[in-house]
């Protein structure tokens, strides 16, 4: 994600992006720069959404100790 954007404010980003896209009243260059930016955030959010899901898939242990989340645990 860009330096200083939250995750919010990149997927605002990128939904405007995809927007002006779908409208199709883009110039050619200014599509493929937008399309280019677009790929970007979608890598970057992955990325931020993928470690969200390894940090909310872990539970501490009674010794404090991070352990993978499995189903019937709780």
């Amino acid at each position: 994600m860009a330096k200083g954007k939250t995750f919010e404010e990149s997927l605002q980003e990128l939904e405007a992006i995809v927007s002006q896209l779908e409208r199709g009243d883009v110039p050619l260059e200014e599509a493929l720069d937008a399309f280019k930016k677009g790929m970007d955030l979608s890598k970057s959010l992955e990325v931020t959404l993928k470690n969200a899901e390894k940090t909310l898939t872990k539970v501490m242990t009674e010794e404090n100790q991070e352990v993978p989340f499995e189903e019937g645990e709780a």
